[in-house]
């Protein structure tokens, strides 16, 4: 008797598993931790970035980064798809968003940059309590924003460092996690749907001069500027005329760059340039331990000091001509006229519009830290008021009491007024001797330009400072 041969059953394929990856202040492919590790733990990842309402509510959404991040948003997409995914692009509240696209893919984990403002750790806990409600872990990586996760060293008996030399030397020698390269492909469920990018052509408002953004652009800029600038960067770093920074820090704000790639790249040139780069690498770093530590200090003194700055109502005139470029500072205005022509500023020259405003004019620090994030392609909570309190003397700087002349820094920075004339016309065809003084011109010159006089006479505004700070 023969055996009837048994019908073999078909196999069923496993179910295919899903993590999304939800992009905030790290718009790239080349090392990110978050979209590597939901790689790693899924077939398929949805690359998910949500326009929340809440950003314009807490007024974070000035034109000028509208219309940065569009850009990014659209490059991320484009190098996304030639790895056969795309960007998933939602609107609305975050928790909601990022919950309805984990039903309708089936995802199991939600991967995320950690992040350090208020907004930011609300964000995380919300989104921690209602995916844990479902089931779904979220899991959130540090040293993605920052060279080195802010809670990673640590004063003996403190939770964060106050002081950044300290700081700086402890970062110096921690090793940096390995720069992971952008994955070769990327699949992303059909199931999901997405909303049409934006464009920054629809963003209205925006400074004329701004840069594109990216991380294809990013990349290429640094490229070029290491090869040119870097080596040096610590002597030139200062020149306002020479523009010879690296301008990355619209990039790095948004998360186009890795700082851990930077701070690499940087040390393998070597040399000074590169040391004095890595350092201002690290102030980014050692600001966001403080805000980690302090989330109160994106609003409130880092260390109260019980000033009686004036308000922008009791100094309405003053604060109008600051923000217009007419204090009759050169230096000053040069500043101010470029950030509104640019949405961007040198770093001295913002060291320089600062100071002016809240150690001369004696105005509260958050007038002008509000103006600097409605303005600033690169407006970031964390360094953009950390460094207005360093200025303001209520932060981290050891010399609370320092005062910025802007005509010596002028002289010392900009010695042939090359920048104020670049941004200051009216002064375009005065003598260097008088460029940064031009109210020391008589009255019947005709070489005199059509330029406002001083707002404030510098030893008043000094003298006005140190009575306040019980110095005088």
């Amino acid at each position: 008797m023969t055996a009837s041969p048994t019908t073999a059953r078909p196999r069923t394929a496993p179910p295919r598993t899903v993590a999304v990856v939800l992009f905030t202040s790290d718009l790239r492919l080349h090392d990110h931790p978050p979209l590597r590790a939901a790689l790693a733990a899924a077939d398929e990842v949805v690359p998910l970035f949500v326009r929340d309402p809440g950003v314009h509510a807490a007024g974070f959404d000035a034109p000028n980064r509208v219309a940065f991040l569009s850009d990014c948003l659209v490059d991320l997409d484009t190098s996304l798809r030639r790895r056969g995914g795309r960007l998933v692009l939602r609107t609305g509240p975050v928790v909601r968003e990022v919950a309805a696209v984990v039903t309708e893919c089936g995802a199991s984990e939600v991967h995320l940059a950690a992040g350090v403002t208020r907004y930011a750790q609300h964000r995380q806990e919300a989104l921690r309590e209602v995916l844990g409600a479902r089931g779904v872990a979220l899991r959130v990586h540090d040293a993605v924003i920052t060279a080195l996760a802010p809670g990673a060293v640590t004063p003996s008996g403190g939770d964060h460092y106050a002081v950044f030399t300290p700081y700086f030397r402890r970062w110096s020698q921690e090793r940096l996690r390995a720069v992971l390269p952008a994955p070769r492909a990327v699949r992303v469920p059909d199931t999901v749907r997405g909303e049409p990018l934006p464009s920054r052509d629809r963003v209205p408002g925006t400074s004329p001069g701004l840069p594109p953004g990216g991380e294809t652009r990013g990349r290429d800029r640094f490229s070029r500027w290491a090869r040119a600038d870097l080596p040096a960067y610590e002597a030139r770093h200062d020149d306002l005329a020479g523009d010879a920074t690296s301008r990355l820090s619209p990039y790095l704000h948004f998360g186009a760059l890795s700082p851990v790639e930077l701070v690499g790249r940087a040390r393998a040139k070597d040399g000074p340039g590169a040391e004095a780069f890595v350092r201002q690498l690290c102030w980014r770093d050692f600001h966001h331990q403080v805000m980690c530590s302090r989330p109160e200090t994106s609003v409130r003194d880092y260390r109260p000091r019980h000033d009686r700055w004036l308000t922008e109502d009791d100094a309405a005139e003053d604060v109008t001509a600051w923000r217009e470029g007419r204090t009759g500072y050169p230096v000053v205005d040069a500043a101010m006229r470029q950030l509104r022509h640019e949405g961007w500023m040198h770093n001295r020259a913002r060291l320089l519009a600062a100071s002016f405003l809240t150690k001369t004019l004696y105005v509260d620090w958050r007038v002008g830290a509000r103006h600097f994030l409605d303005l600033l392609v690169d407006g970031d909570v964390v360094n953009n008021q950390l460094n207005w309190q360093w200025v303001a003397g209520t932060g981290t700087d050891t010399r609370p009491n320092r005062v910025l002349n802007p005509v010596r820094q002028g002289k010392r920075f900009d010695p042939e007024g090359a920048y104020v004339r670049r941004w200051v016309p009216e002064l375009r065809d005065v003598a260097t001797a008088f460029v940064h003084e031009p109210w020391r011109l008589r009255e019947d010159d005709p070489a005199r330009p059509d330029y406002p006089g001083p707002l404030i006479d510098l030893a008043d505004g000094l003298a006005r400072f140190r009575h306040a700070r019980g110095q005088d």
